[in-house]
């Protein structure tokens, strides 16, 4: 009942975040923040082991599946740059400003060098669900969104090993820095092993099985499986994930599943990473509890600008090694790729998982909370402003008086259309008519030619256009072979046949945009 619960808030969420124009998550997060205020509900708390069982195989899974492999390895230097080395460089840089800040304010005594690392290493993985969708929506640069969504893919797994790593360290194990690295290679390594095994072989099988349910099941043992086997080896189970979907959906699905399959396989997965986010932003929110932030809002403001200018240095700085190369950033997305690294709910569980023997156990605690939060609202909602600010999206003001043309367009057809109906009931002849006819045929030259300027100017919006059109058609034809299918109008064969050529459109027009 709970859980029912949970979804229909998300739904209405929903709905209020696309009327109200906010981020889903960062509305998701507020309404967990309410309702955890009032006690409406009493879901369950974001463990670390109802994380990694439920929500990380998921969501990991999807994003692999769906990311471009070949774009991916056409950025690898940039991504693996920003997750790997720059993730334990920025852990450090964030330590380094954080302990010596702590101290001078003098919010709390004996904050050593390694509490500052396990604070850095809890912070380090990030979360860009809210900053992709926003991208997408936008319009920004795609190569953009790619760097980000793939960072943070690679991020998760590296962040949780380097945590354990810190932790050990802090709480008394003491890890030579060649120990530490063998032992962080061993987790990544083993983790993309298992992945990659677990991948292939559900790959194989995919090319071998031509049902969408049975596909859709192994997929999902393909996301699971991994994880699972990963974590009981002692390996990285979300480098496993992330391994195994990136194998499913640029090997399996293009060389074993018909298009009919594929359009399955990914709806399926599209609406898993939907319920899954939805419920773990809304349990973010019931997490936090805004009077102990507000009491010490000092150390969590202290650690946001700590967080942030070491990630400031590790993008700049990786943005420069590669300024002469075939993967160079742009200097504008440097502040993107900063702001955009939002924390999420990893930090927050890992957090809750630190053990009580922990010196400023509660403070680190309170710091992490404080920390998401923050970032989710504060850089979740000014994310778009930035996007615009550096003209790396399209004007509000351009993208309004595009609305504006195209609904003033369906309008001046609407009044044709009725003006035809008044004209066949006989209620307008004559002159009455012309005038109406020819007052209605100036609305829809006006509205066509200031579309037409609009998409000579804006070449995106023609595209988006034309993307959102052909869809729709190829939806109609799907629905009307449906429609006589079901009203034994045509045979089951000719049908099927039909439909999979309609399906196979469908996912060539998805690749194409995707290429673009």
């Amino acid at each position: 009942m709970v859980y029912l619960g949970l979804f229909l808030v998300a739904s209405a969420v929903a709905v209020a975040a696309r009327r109200w124009r906010l981020p889903y998550t960062v509305a998701l997060v507020l309404a967990g923040v309410a309702l955890g205020s009032t006690r409406v509900l009493a879901p369950p708390h974001l463990t670390k082991e109802l994380l990694f069982t439920i929500f990380l195989p998921g969501l990991v899974f999807e994003a692999a599946f769906h990311m471009d492999a070949r774009r991916f390895w056409q950025n690898k230097l940039a991504i693996v740059g920003l997750a790997a080395p720059g993730m334990v460089v920025a852990s450090y840089l964030t330590a380094a400003l954080l302990v010596p800040a702590v101290a001078r304010l003098s919010l709390a005594t004996g904050f050593r060098f390694s509490h500052g690392l396990v604070l850095a290493a809890l912070l380090a993985a990030t979360d860009p669900i809210s900053v992709v969708g926003l991208f997408k929506t936008l319009g920004a640069p795609r190569r953009l969104a790619l760097l980000v969504e793939g960072e943070s893919l690679l991020n998760d797994g590296t962040a949780v090993v380097v945590f354990a790593l810190v932790l050990e360290a802090a709480t008394g194990r003491r890890l030579s820095m060649a120990e530490a690295s063998l032992e962080f290679l061993r987790v990544v390594g083993l983790g993309a092993a298992v992945g990659g095994a677990v991948g292939y072989l559900a790959s194989k099988a995919i090319q071998r099985i031509d049902d969408p349910l049975i596909e859709i099941t192994l997929t999902t043992l393909a996301a699971y499986g991994s994880f699972s086997l990963a974590e009981r080896g002692h390996a990285s189970g979300v480098i496993a994930t992330m391994t195994a979907g990136m194998l499913c959906g640029s090997f399996g699905a293009p060389t074993g599943m018909s298009p009919s399959t594929r359009v399955a396989v990914e709806s399926f997965w599209e609406y898993v990473a939907f319920a899954l986010n939805s419920v773990v932003f809304l349990l973010l929110g019931f997490e936090v509890r805004v009077p102990a932030l507000l009491a010490s809002w000092r150390p969590i403001l202290v650690a946001f600008l700590a967080v942030t200018l070491g990630r400031a240095v590790v993008v700049w700085a990786v943005s420069l090694l590669l300024s002469r190369s075939a993967e160079r950033i742009p200097p504008r997305w440097v502040p993107v790729l900063t702001w955009g690294g939002l924390r999420g709910g990893l930090s927050m569980v890992l957090a809750l998982a630190l053990p009580r023997s922990l010196p400023h156990r509660d403070l680190l605690v309170t710091m992490t909370f404080g920390v998401v939060t923050l970032s989710i609202l504060v850089q979740g909602l000014t994310m778009g402003p930035l996007l615009r600010r550096l003209g790396l999206v399209r004007g509000r003001s351009e993208r309004a008086l595009y609305d504006r043309a195209r609904i003033e367009h369906r309008a001046a057809l609407a009044a044709s259309r009725a003006l035809d109906d008044l004209e066949r009931d006989g209620r307008v002849h004559g002159e009455a008519l012309a005038s109406l006819r020819a007052r209605c045929q100036q609305q829809l030259q006006a509205c066509d030619e200031r579309l037409r300027a609009l998409h000579l100017d804006h070449e995106e919006l023609r595209a988006e256009e034309e993307l959102a059109a052909t869809r729709q058609l190829l939806l109609a034809q799907k629905g009307a072979v449906l429609e006589a299918q079901r009203s034994g109008a045509v045979g089951p064969d000719a049908a099927e046949d039909l439909l999979r050529e309609l399906n196979g459109r469908l996912v060539d027009l998805e690749d194409r945009h995707r290429d673009e």
